[in-house]
Formats: structure tokens, C-alpha cells, sequence
């Protein structure tokens, strides 16, 4: 399935019904009064969170999504009936955004959480609501409200607790297939992920935590350059960031600290928020380093790298350090625990594409 994470939709409630003016005639009953009935409602189009969708790909083409206007009040006290309402189904982690002021109006973060995108008219009154002891045979009735009309910006960012950032073929993808049931496409080119990928890191009996590998970046992504910088966008739902460093020597032009820079660089140009958030050094590729070497190419790698946190070494492809790494992320999660909502934790599942 195609992963799409961005979609525009207009979104219209059905009008109210109007209400209706009529008068009981019956035989032997020449004055039977007013028996207008109310209009119906018109239909609501409601957001629904749904974790068993992860992609908006419902809603690049489907992007117009009308509720049926309510029935008209009758005589005999009839009342209209009320239209039914439209449900759209979108993926946990759906922003919803007013595409005209850029507002945000809705945050779906729960599963079966639901917004009311466009509330539907409330059916005008019969003139039955207008009598009185002085108006015996009122003829007025007033018509169903209009439903609203908006037209929105879906965003959809994933729910992840880590989240993994480095340039391309840096082992972001091999990492996540050590660790998790995540199956992303590996291969010896650049930009081999295409899109965002989850996968759920169990570290014991009842104790898991979920991870996120997103695109590589690349000097210039701010401007344009390799895929950009929008899939950062599903990092900033993430407790921790660890940033993966590609330690070989195959390339002597290459410069690991320089590249590294470069990243956070790109990460403070697209969210300072996202730049100040708990980042980890993972040093990757170990296993590719002359035994001999593999000491002093850290420590030069490290002293000229201005980083003050935690630092790791691990080879992805052998799992060598890969364990250790997993359970302080876990011990990190458990310190800096939030309270959980009274509705639960959410269990986010994602399909992965071969």
C-alpha cells in the first residue's frame, strides 16, 4: 500500500430540513389547528481514529465528502427524519488543520477518538411550536439551518516512542530490522527507505516500545535537496531521537563528524522544538573497523563532534551493542515516564512494504 501522510478534503454537512405550516382538516373538525411537523438534522461528517489504518490514502482521492441534507417536517405532526452521518476513518496521529488559516482544530491521538469535522443543520420548526392562546392558526414556520462547510488539511504523523535520524545508507533500516518486527526494503543505494517505517522493539515480557526509521537526510534538505525534510514531521511525536553515525572507512573522502553536523543543522532549520528534543550518538558499523583502529577512530570521531550525550557502538548488521542499546532506551523510558490517560496506552501497529 502506497504511504501517504499529507491530503486535502472538503468536508459538507447536510442542510436541516425546513419545518412545515399546515392545519389538521379532518371531517366534523372545521378548526382542528396547527399540526406542522419539525425538519429533520442534516448529517454531520465526523473523524474517527482508527489504528488499524496508517496511511491518508483514502483521502487523496476521495477528497470531496457531502452529508445528505435532513427531511422536510410534514403535516399530521410528522417530523422529518434526521440524515445520517458520514464517518471518516484516519489513521492515529492525524492533524487536522483548517487548509484557509492553517488553524490546527483536531489532534487524533487516541484510538476511536472522534471530531466533529462539519456539524450538520438543525431542521427548522413547524408552526405547531408557534401557537398560543392568542395565535390559535399560526401560518409562520422557519426554515433548517445550513450545515457547515470547511475545507481541511490532513497531516498524519506517526506515533512512535524513538525515533531514528542520519544521512543515507547510514543503517538506520538495518538497525530496525535488528531490533524490531520491522521489515523495511535494504539495499546499497541512497534513499532506499521511501517513506516512514515502525516497528515494535520488545525487550522483555510486557516491556516494548516502538521505534521509527524515516528517510535519510541530507545537507540542503531544508532547500530541497535529496527527499527534504517533511518526513521529520513524524519525529515530533517521538520521546527520544537517536542519531546514527556510518563509522566506516570504505570512503576516505567522508566525513563522519561533518555529516553529522550537517544533520543537526537540517534539524534545527525545520523545528527548534524537534533539535532540543533527548538525542542519543550511535556510532554504526563497528564491525567494518580494523580492530586495531576501531578505538582510535571512535575517540576521534567523538572529540570532534560537539555532543554531550550518551554514545553508543553498535553494528546493525551483526547486532553487536544492539541489546545493550535497546534496554537503556527502555530504562530511559521507564525514568522519564508520563502519566498515562485514563483511556489507556495506545497500541500502534504499521504495515511495512517489501
Amino acid at each position: 500500500m502506497k504511504f501517504v501522510d499529507e491530503a486535502r478534503v472538503e468536508v459538507v454537512a447536510g442542510n436541516g430540513g425546513n419545518g412545515m405550516a399546515s392545519f389538521r382538516r379532518e371531517k366534523y373538525i372545521p378548526k382542528g389547528g396547527p399540526n406542522g411537523g419539525d425538519g429533520g438534522r442534516g448529517g454531520s461528517v465526523i473523524a474517527v481514529a482508527d489504528r488499524n489504518i496508517n496511511t491518508l490514502i483514502d483521502y487523496r482521492y476521495a477528497r470531496l465528502h457531502r452529508a445528505k441534507g435532513g427531511e422536510h417536517g410534514r403535516g399530521s405532526d410528522q417530523y422529518g427524519a434526521g440524515a445520517e452521518d458520514i464517518i471518516l476513518r484516519m489513521p492515529v496521529g492525524t492533524e487536522v488543520h483548517d487548509a484557509e488559516t492553517d488553524e490546527r482544530l483536531f489532534d487524533l491521538v487516541r484510538h476511536g477518538q472522534s471530531e466533529v469535522l462539519a456539524r450538520g443543520g438543525q431542521g427548522g420548526l413547524g408552526n405547531l411550536h408557534f401557537k398560543s392562546s392568542v395565535n390559535r392558526a399560526p401560518r409562520q414556520s422557519t426554515n433548517g439551518e445550513p450545515g457547515e462547510q470547511r475545507l481541511l488539511r490532513l497531516e498524519l504523523k506517526v506515533l512512535a516512542d524513538v525515533g531514528l535520524l542520519g544521512m543515507p545508507n547510514a543503517g538506520k533500516s538495518t538497525f530496525i530490522t535488528q531490533v524490531s518486527n520491522a521489515r523495511p526494503r535494504i539495499a546499497d543505494y541512497p534513499f532506499t527507505t521511501l517513506h516512514p517505517n515502525l516497528g515494535v522493539v520488545r525487550v522483555g515480557l510486557e516491556r516494548s516500545f516502538v521505534i521509527a526509521d524515516i528517510p535519510g537526510l541530507i545537507e540542503g534538505a531544508a532547500e530541497g535537496a535529496g527527499l527534504g525534510h517533511r518526513f521529520l514531521r513524524h519525529l515530533a511525536r517521538t520521546r527520544l531521537l537517536l542519531h546514527l553515525v556510518d563509522v566506516s572507512m570504505f570512503d576516505v573522502n567522508r566525513d563522519p563528524v561533518a555529516e553529522a553536523i550537517a544533520i543537526l543543522n537540517e534539524l534545527k532549520k525545520y523545528d527548534p522544538a524537534l533539535y532540543d528534543k533527548p538525542r542519543w550518538l550511535v556510532l554504526n558499523k563497528t564491525d567494518t573497523l580494523a580492530p586495531d583502529d576501531r578505538a582510535a577512530r571512535i575517540a576521534d570521531i567523538v572529540a570532534r563532534f560537539p555532543w554531550k550525550g550518551p554514545t553508543f557502538e553498535v553494528s546493525a548488521l551483526t547486532g553487536e551493542g544492539c541489546v545493550a542499546l535497546c534496554s537503556e532506551i527502555w530504562k530511559s523510558m521507564v525514568e522519564h515516564r508520563e502519566p498515562e490517560p485514563d483511556d489507556g496506552v495506545v497500541d500502534v501497529r504499521f504495515e511495512h512494504d517489501d
